[in-house]
């Protein structure tokens, strides 16, 4: 859409000089509020707009009012429900409060210009303003402003949040409006709600978003995608809540198409959009960035641990096609002294390659049982990739129309099969329908019963928009389809094998629940990993505790399928590989390491540091999963006061306490950025004083940047293994950073 001179028209995609069948309402000041069950209610009017460019009230309308609800969870939640008569809200799947998260009853006192809203402990939660501007009057060319909702909330007791009441160019010509929905034919379709933004406030968060750290200036749309990538805007996992540097956080509870424009549409504000008739936002307020995501996290839910040989290398490509590669590949990792613990198969599994009927090709796995427990006994898992849709040719079509298991298409024609396209299938499996859940359940039970360790729940960025789904409407199912997705493979997982694992590319808000995701489909470039690094930092910052990505890529540039690694690519990836959550190797062509023999030793050498790291891994996963830090961590975790760190986006903290610096380009130079504390490095033992940058660092191929917080105690296995299996975890060795610690490989035999 072209740019126009009306801000809040673009972003809310209204139309004044349409065809007349939207309209717009704005808030007014509030008529009544009472307290009700602990909440505080408030009647709010509302006025329609002029159909004009220039928004005036039209006085013809009789104003409409709604009700605008306040809870508080604890101490430092404020919820903030404006209802136009909309959907339940208790009962959504984004949802799971905290057994020890308790309703904070709220009380009132009505003043002379102002109403306050305040809680069992005397702590102010809202302040409604009923104040007059200042005018010292001299022209009346401009009319004066009209009446709106003022308000200021205060989630924690000191950050105010502070609606967006006054922002525009003059009356008439606002760049957003506080509070506001619009109504198309009768019915309110969408509605927004807007912050104050201050000049030097820094956004991040909103999923796996492939920008900047600092998200100010940008508007996001709220709409899970095949992103195609990691270097557009598209997402395949966006999630509704932000993060900002001002100590508060805020989650927008919807699953339509939503926006948020961070300082964007207009510099003063942030706005929210959502094409659902309502608004319900959460409102975190806390005194660090990792106490913020701990409080929304005990809203939508804490992650779960996976388990140990999860943390193993995991070995792929797209794809391996018989039992006997892979059998081939598995015996040669181990003969060269790779370790491994995951095969992954890909799309190659099946009688055809991609149609996805949940079955072993007899004729490529004559022994699906035999083979699994043969690579079992090796020490290798196996994982399966399925989607979540049904082809034209699969076996199963007739069984899920007849029980509509698939959603009901309102089409006559009949879709084919495609690699690439989820909307060219059949159909898609309605997660909203429980006898479907329990019919796809049974399609994964049968393989895990046969011993499948892991089940990749590929796609699900996309469902058939002109179908019929048994429990809602497809505008409110497509985002959240991923989290009950992942959630039906996830506890039919953990059911049979006692392991809680899926491997997930789409998500939504609740998807953190499901562990782990992973970061589509990023180009085999230096580009490609700086953008997969972008997108798994900020899904950190919101609230995933668990990300990986495909080292070195997934697909070749400029040839999709046949371009050839680079070995310097090969090496750097492999290196960030060994320093996230999860470690695995896929994409579209050869990836096994002995591929490479120029650098299959440099590569060794780093796959057995991983192994080494397990115990640290394992320590500092069991710490993501109880409190607010992921395991892969922006800096501006452990440095908020830092504003250096609010927009360095290509280094991190690998749990709490190695700094981490990839080197993305072939040169083998950076600049890196020590933030405040001393800082011992992990491969010569030097120790370097931080709050400073070092500049023009020249790393070896065999080396990385990294650091470790000077005195810190980093667990470690120091003895060689093949695969986790091999580990005995009672004979974890300690390191500790001091002068005494000369550099990793020197202290550890690889």
């Amino acid at each position: 859409m072209k740019q126009t001179n009306y801000p809040l028209s673009d972003f809310l995609d209204f139309d004044p000089a349409g065809p007349g069948e939207e309209s717009l309402w704005r808030a007014c000041f509030p008529t009544n509020m009472e307290t009700e069950n602990g909440d505080v209610v408030l009647t709010i009017p509302f006025q329609r707009m002029k159909a004009t460019d220039d928004m005036t009230p039209d006085r013809t309308e009789p104003r409409r009012e709604y009700h605008l609800r306040l809870r508080a969870y604890g101490d430092k939640i404020l919820r903030i429900t404006m209802g136009f008569g909309c959907r339940e809200t208790e009962e959504s799947p984004m949802l799971e409060f905290h057994p020890e998260l308790h309703v904070n009853p709220l009380h009132t006192e009505i003043k002379a210009n102002e109403w306050i809203v305040a809680d069992t402990n005397k702590g102010i939660k809202a302040v409604f303003d009923f104040k007059k501007p200042l005018i010292d009057f001299w022209s009346g060319l401009i009319p004066p402003p009209e009446e709106t909702l003022v308000a200021s909330f205060f989630p924690g007791g000191e950050t105010e949040v502070r609606v967006s009441a006054w922002d525009q160019f003059f009356p008439a010509r606002p760049e957003a409006f506080a509070l506001a929905y619009v109504e198309r034919n009768g019915v309110i379709n969408r509605s927004t709600l807007s912050f104050f933004a201050a000049p030097d406030e820094v956004f991040v968060g909103t999923g796996e978003r492939f920008s900047k750290m600092d998200l100010s200036g940008k508007t996001c749309q709220l709409n899970n995608q095949d992103a195609q990538g990691v270097n557009n805007r598209r997402a395949y996992k966006n999630i509704p809540f932000y993060l900002s540097s001002r100590n508060y956080g805020l989650f927008l509870h919807a699953s339509a198409f939503s926006k948020f424009s961070l300082a964007d549409h207009s510099s003063r504000s942030v706005q929210l959009m959502t094409e659902e008739p309502g608004m319900d936002v959460f409102l975190f307020g806390g005194d660090s960035p990792e106490e913020i995501l701990y409080l929304y996290r005990q809203v939508t839910g804490f992650p779960s641990m996976p388990p140990l040989w999860s943390f193993g290398t995991w070995m792929s490509r797209m794809t391996y096609f018989s039992a006997e590669e892979v059998k081939g590949i598995c015996d040669r990792l181990r003969k060269e002294d790779f370790p491994c613990d995951v095969i992954h198969i890909d799309t190659g599994w099946f009688r055809t390659d991609w149609l996805c009927e949940w079955k072993f090709s007899p004729e490529r796995f004559p022994d699906p049982r035999g083979f699994i427990s043969t690579l079992k006994k090796k020490g290798f898992r196996v994982s399966l990739w399925q989607m979540p849709y049904i082809a034209a040719e699969a076996e199963q079509l007739a069984e899920a129309v007849k029980n509509r298991y698939i959603g009901k298409s309102k089409a006559s024609t009949q879709r084919g099969g495609s690699n690439f396209s989820a909307l060219d299938y059949a159909g898609t499996i309605d997660f909203t329908y429980p006898q479907a859940v329990e019919w796809y359940k049974g399609l994964l039970k049968e393989l895990l019963e046969m011993g499948v360790a892991c089940i990749k729940t590929d796609f699900g960025e996309d469902i058939h928009m002109d179908a019929e789904y048994y429990g809602m409407k497809p505008e409110w199912l497509k985002n959240l389809y991923g989290l009950l997705y992942q959630k039906a493979a996830w506890e039919i997982t953990k059911e049979v094998t006692g392991d809680g694992i899926i491997w997930a590319r789409t998500g939504w808000a609740g998807c953190q629940r499901f562990p782990l995701h992973w970061g589509g489909d990023a180009a085999a470039s230096w580009d490609g990993l700086a953008g997969s690094l972008k997108g798994g930092l900020h899904l950190g910052l919101s609230g995933f505790a668990f990300w990986s990505h495909d080292v070195p890529g997934f697909h070749g540039v400029p040839d999709f399928m046949n371009s050839v690694i680079p070995d310097e690519l090969y090496v750097r990836w492999t290196q960030v590989g060994v320093f996230s959550s999860h470690i695995r190797y896929h994409g579209t062509s050869k990836r096994e390491p002995y591929e490479y023999p120029t650098i299959a030793a440099i590569v060794r050498k780093w796959w057995k540091l991983r192994y080494a790291l397990i115990p640290y891994i394992l320590e500092q996963s069991e710490i993501s999963v109880r409190t607010g830090y992921p395991v892969l961590q922006a800096l501006l975790f452990h440095h908020p006061k830092d504003k250096m760190c609010w927009h360095i986006d290509d280094q991190y903290y690998f749990g709490n306490d190695f700094l981490v610096a990839p080197v993305m380009n072939d040169e083998g130079v950076r600049h890196v950025y020590l933030p405040e504390g001393r800082w011992v490095n992990f491969f010569s033992g030097e120790t370097t004083e931080g709050e400073k940058w070092l500049r023009n660092c020249n790393v070896p191929l065999e080396e990385m940047p990294v650091w470790v917080r000077e005195g810190a105690i980093i667990p470690v296995y120091p003895l060689r293994v093949s695969c986790t299996d091999e580990m005995d975890l009672k004979k974890v060795k300690s390191l500790k950073m001091d002068a005494s610690f000369k550099g990793i490989f020197k202290t550890l035999n690889f």
